[in-house]
C-alpha cells in the first residue's frame, strides 16, 4: 500500500510538470465518458427500468389503438377471453380553472373504472376510480398525479375537495404517488366519464391485465374467440374491421417501443466515442513511453523491477482516470438537458431525470477505461527490452519499434469514425428524401395556434368563440390571412366518418377522414384546386351545405366521372353538394399512401368541435414564429373561456412528421464530427511519434540526398496504409451494423454505397491532412542540428 501511496504522489507530479499532455488525455477521455455516461442514464430510465404498473409483463395493448367506440368496450366487457381486467381509455386536453384564474390547460386522460385496477397502482392518497365511477349519472371524480397535487400546495386534505375540470365541477379521490404515469408523463389528472352504449366514435384505446396463467404469446385462441363475438354483433368496413389481425402488443412495447432504435443508436455512437478517446488516450501514454525509454532503461539497469514500472503506470492511468471521471461527470450534468432536447424523446423528455447514478457511472466508467488503457503501454513495456535500449538509445531506444501498436490503435480509431460517419450519411440521405416528398401544403410562413374549448361549453357558443378567435387573428400586425381545421396535416390520423354516395347504393360502408374548415382554409395552407371551386362568402349557414374532396377520394368514389356538383352524406340532416376538388394532402404520416379526405364549413354543420387549429400565413419576408406571442394574446383577449394548448409554426410541424431521424440525424452528425476529430488526433499522435522516433534517421537520409518531397511522401504513406486499413474495416462493419438503424431509414438501403464511400472518401481525407502535418514537419529536418543533437 505504501509504494502505491508513493507511486500515485509520483503520477500526481509528474501529470503537474507535463500540463499539455494531461489536459488533453483528461479531456479526451472525459468527453467519452460524460456523454456514455449520460445517454446511459436517458437509456436506463426508459428503457431497461420497470415501468411504474405492477407485473408489467402482464399488461398488453390492444390491436386498433385509438379507435375503439364505448359501444364496443361495454358490449364485449362482461367477458374477455383470456384477461382478468380490462379498461379503455382516450388521452384529451383538460382545461383546469382554480377560482377566477385564467383556465389552463392540463393534459389528461379519460379512463373507465378499470383502468387502474390494470396498471396495478393504488392511489398515494384516497383512491382509484371504482365499479360505478363511469356510469351515466355517476357524481363526476378525478385522480390527480403527484406533480399537480404539488403544485396545487400538496395539502393532503386535498381528497374530496371539488376542481372544475373542463366545465364540471369533479370531486378528487385519490392523488398517485410519486413516479407514477400512464400512458406518458406530461400527463396530470385521469377523469372517469360516463360511457354511453349508443357512442359509435372510435376514440378509445383498450389496455388490458391477462388472466393468471395466460401468457402473451399464448394469446391467439382468446383473441379468436373475442373477434367472433365482435363479427357476430358488428358489420365493419373493409379499413376498420376489427376482426381481422387481432393482437395484443406488450405495454412497454407499446409505449417506449418507437424510442429504442433512436436511443440505441445514440447509445452505440456514445460507446463508439468512448472507445476512440481510449484510443488516444492510450496512443497519448505509449507516446510517454517511448519519450521516457531511456529513463526507464536506466532505472531498470539500476536495479528497478519491472513490475514497480509497471505499477507506476497504472498508478498515472488511474489517476488520469479519476480526473477523467470528474470532468465527464460535469460534462454529463451540463450537457443532460442538451442531450434529452436533441433526442425524440417528445413526452417521455419529462421522465428523463439526471441522478447520482449518471455521476458513478462517469466515474466507474472512466476508471475502467483508464486500467483498459493502461494495458496498452503495459503490454508495451512488458514486452520491451529495457536493458537494450541503452546500447541503441542513440537511434530511438523502445521508439525504434515499428509501432504496430499505436497503428492498430489508429485503425481502430479510423473504422470506429467510419462506422460513425456512415451512419450519419444513411440519415442525412434518408431525411433529405422525407424532405422531398410533397406533403401537400405550403408549411413556409404559417404559425398555427392550437385552442381548446370545455367539454361543458354549449355548442353555439363554442362557434362564436372560434369566430371571435378568428377575427382576433386576423387582425394581428404582419398577418396576411387566416384560417381554421379541425385537425391539421402531418398531425397523424382520427377524425374518420363514414360517407355515403348519393344514388350509389352498391357502393359498401366506407369512411373518409371528415376536416370541418373556415373559408379560407385552402388558400391560408397553400392547397391547390384541381377541379370546381373553393368556398366563398356565399357558403353560409342556410344555404345548401357544401364539401370539397380530395383527388384521392375522388378516385375512389367517382372514378371515370366528374364529382363536382354530386352530392355525398355524412349523416347530417342535409346531403352536402360537392363544389371542389383539391390536391391531396399528407393528413397522416408524411410517407402515407394519399389519404381520401373532404372538407366541411364550420357554419353549414351542426358538429363543432371543442378544439380548433388556428392556421397563420404571415407576410412575405417575415417568420412565422414572429406573430406567435401576439397571436396568443389575442387568442387570451378574444375568448378568455377558452385554453391555448399549442402555439408553433407549420414548418415544425413538417420537422416532427420527418420523425426521429431528423433528430438522430443532428445528434449522430454532431458525434461523428466528434469522432472525425478525435480520429484526426489519433492519426496526427501517431504520425508526429513515428517521425520523432525516426528523426535521426530521416536527418542523415536528407544528409545523403533524400528530397523533402520524398520525405513527405513516405511518411504520408505510411498514415495513409493505417487510415485505408481502418476504412476499409469500418465499411464492412457498417455494411452489417448500419441495419441496427434500418427502421430509421426511407428511400435507401442499410447497406448503401453512396453513403459507405462518403463516410469513407471523408475519414481518408481527414486522415491525409493530419498525416500531412508531421510530415510536413520532417521533411524539414535540418540534418546538421539534429545528428549534433544526437
Amino acid at each position: 500500500m505504501e509504494s502505491w501511496i508513493m507511486d500515485v504522489r509520483y503520477a500526481v507530479r509528474r501529470l503537474r510538470m507535463r500540463p499539455t499532455y494531461a489536459l488533453l488525455a483528461v479531456l479526451t477521455l472525459a468527453l467519452g465518458v460524460g456523454g456514455a455516461a449520460a445517454i446511459t442514464g436517458v437509456v436506463r430510465a426508459l428503457l431497461f427500468e420497470p415501468l411504474p404498473y405492477a407485473n408489467e409483463q402482464d399488461v398488453g395493448v390492444f390491436w386498433f389503438d385509438g379507435s375503439w367506440s364505448e359501444q364496443e368496450f361495454l358490449y364485449v366487457r362482461p367477458d374477455f377471453p383470456g384477461f382478468q381486467q380490462v379498461a379503455a381509455y382516450r388521452q384529451q386536453g383538460v382545461m383546469l380553472q382554480i377560482g377566477d384564474a385564467p383556465p389552463r390547460l392540463a393534459p389528461g386522460v379519460s379512463g373507465t373504472a378499470e383502468l387502474f385496477q390494470v396498471l396495478g397502482r393504488t392511489p398515494f392518497i384516497g383512491r382509484a376510480f371504482q365499479d360505478g365511477d363511469d356510469l351515466p349519472g355517476s357524481e363526476p371524480v378525478a385522480v390527480i398525479s403527484y406533480g399537480l397535487w404539488q403544485e396545487l400546495g400538496g395539502d393532503p386534505a386535498i381528497v374530496g375537495r371539488r376542481l372544475r375540470l373542463d366545465g364540471t365541477e369533479r370531486t378528487v379521490v385519490g392523488v398517485m404517488p410519486r413516479g407514477f404515469w400512464f400512458p406518458d408523463p406530461t400527463v396530470r389528472v385521469w377523469l372517469a366519464e360516463p360511457l354511453n352504449s349508443e357512442d359509435q366514435s372510435g376514440n378509445y384505446t383498450l389496455v388490458g391485465r391477462l388472466a393468471p396463467g395466460v401468457r402473451m404469446d399464448a394469446l391467439a385462441p382468446y383473441l379468436a374467440r373475442l373477434t367472433a363475438r365482435l363479427d357476430e354483433r358488428y358489420d365493419y368496413p373493409p379499413q376498420w374491421d376489427k376482426t381481422q389481425n387481432a393482437t395484443v402488443t406488450p405495454v412497454r412495447e407499446f409505449l417506449v417501443g418507437s424510442m429504442r432504435p433512436a436511443l440505441l443508436a445514440t447509445l452505440a455512437a456514445m460507446g463508439m466515442i468512448l472507445l476512440i478517446a481510449c484510443a488516444n488516450v492510450a496512443s497519448l501514454m505509449l507516446g510517454q513511453v517511448d519519450g521516457r525509454a531511456t529513463e526507464l532503461a536506466v532505472r531498470s539497469a539500476l536495479g528497478a523491477e519491472r513490475r514497480r514500472l509497471l505499477q507506476q503506470l497504472l498508478a498515472e492511468s488511474v489517476v488520469v482516470g479519476l480526473a477523467a471521471g470528474l470532468a465527464g461527470a460535469a460534462l454529463a450534468a451540463g450537457g443532460f438537458q442538451l442531450l434529452v432536447g436533441a433526442l425524440p424523446l417528445g413526452a417521455w423528455a419529462e421522465g428523463a431525470t439526471l441522478d447520482w447514478s449518471v455521476f458513478w457511472a462517469a466515474i466507474a466508467t472512466a476508471l475502467g477505461a483508464s486500467l483498459l488503457i493502461a494495458l496498452v503501454p503495459v503490454i508495451s513495456l512488458w514486452r520491451g527490452d529495457l536493458r537494450g535500449v541503452l546500447s541503441t538509445s542513440r537511434t530511438g531506444g523502445i521508439g525504434g519499434r515499428g509501432g504496430r501498436m499505436e497503428g492498430g490503435l489508429v485503425v481502430a480509431e479510423v473504422a470506429l469514425a467510419v462506422l460513425m460517419a456512415a451512419g450519419a450519411a444513411l440519415l442525412v440521405r434518408s431525411v433529405s428524401n422525407l424532405y422531398a416528398i410533397d406533403p401537400g401544403v405550403d408549411t413556409r410562413e404559417v404559425a398555427v395556434v392550437d385552442v381548446l374549448a370545455p367539454a361543458s361549453m354549449r355548442r353555439d357558443e363554442r362557434r362564436q368563440s372560434w369566430h371571435a378567435v378568428l377575427d382576433a387573428l386576423r387582425a394581428v400586425p404582419g398577418v396576411q390571412s387566416a384560417a381554421a381545421a379541425s385537425k391539421l396535416p402531418l398531425r397523424g390520423s382520427g377524425d374518420n366518418w363514414g360517407i355515403t354516395v348519393e344514388g350509389r347504393p352498391d357502393l359498401e360502408q366506407s369512411t373518409t377522414a371528415f376536416r370541418v374548415v373556415t373559408p379560407d382554409y385552402f388558400e391560408t395552407m397553400g392547397i391547390t384546386l384541381r377541379r370546381g371551386r373553393l368556398p366563398n362568402a356565399a357558403d353560409r349557414e342556410g344555404n345548401e351545405p357544401v364539401v370539397v374532396i380530395t383527388e384521392a377520394l375522388a378516385g375512389k368514389y367517382f372514378a371515370g366521372e366528374s364529382p363536382v356538383g354530386q352530392r355525398i352524406s355524412t349523416g347530417f340532416d342535409t346531403p352536402e353538394r360537392i363544389i371542389g376538388v383539391v390536391e391531396d394532402v399528407a393528413e397522416a404520416a408524411l410517407t402515407d399512401a394519399p389519404t381520401p379526405a373532404r372538407y366541411m364549413l364550420l357554419d353549414q354543420i351542426p358538429y363543432v368541435p371543442t378544439s380548433f387549429s388556428f392556421v397563420l400565413r404571415v407576410q412575405d419576408g417575415r417568420d412565422a414564429a414572429s406573430v406567435l406571442a401576439d397571436a396568443r394574446r389575442a387568442v387570451e383577449g378574444a375568448a378568455p373561456g377558452v385554453a391555448i394548448q399549442e402555439t408553433t409554426t407549420m414548418g415544425l410541424v413538417l420537422a416532427q412528421a420527418v420523425g426521429p431521424a431528423r433528430q438522430i440525424m443532428l445528434l449522430l452528425t454532431m458525434l461523428t464530427g466528434l469522432a472525425v476529430v478525435l480520429g484526426a488526433v489519433g492519426v496526427y499522435g501517431i504520425i508526429s511519434h513515428f517521425v520523432n522516433r525516426r528523426k535521426r534517421d530521416w536527418a542523415i537520409r536528407i544528409a545523403l540526398g533524400l528530397s523533402p518531397s520524398h520525405v513527405v511522401a513516405r511518411v504520408v504513406r505510411r498514415g495513409a496504409v493505417l487510415v485505408l486499413a481502418g476504412i476499409a474495416i469500418g465499411v464492412v462493419a457498417a455494411a452489417v451494423l448500419a441495419r441496427l438503424i434500418a427502421s430509421l431509414l426511407y428511400g435507401v438501403g442499410a447497406a448503401d454505397p453512396l453513403a459507405l464511400a462518403a463516410a469513407g472518401a471523408v475519414l481518408l481525407l481527414v486522415g491525409l491532412a493530419a498525416a500531412y502535418i508531421p510530415a510536413y514537419r520532417a521533411s524539414r529536418t535540418h540534418p546538421a542540428l539534429v545528428l549534433r543533437e544526437e
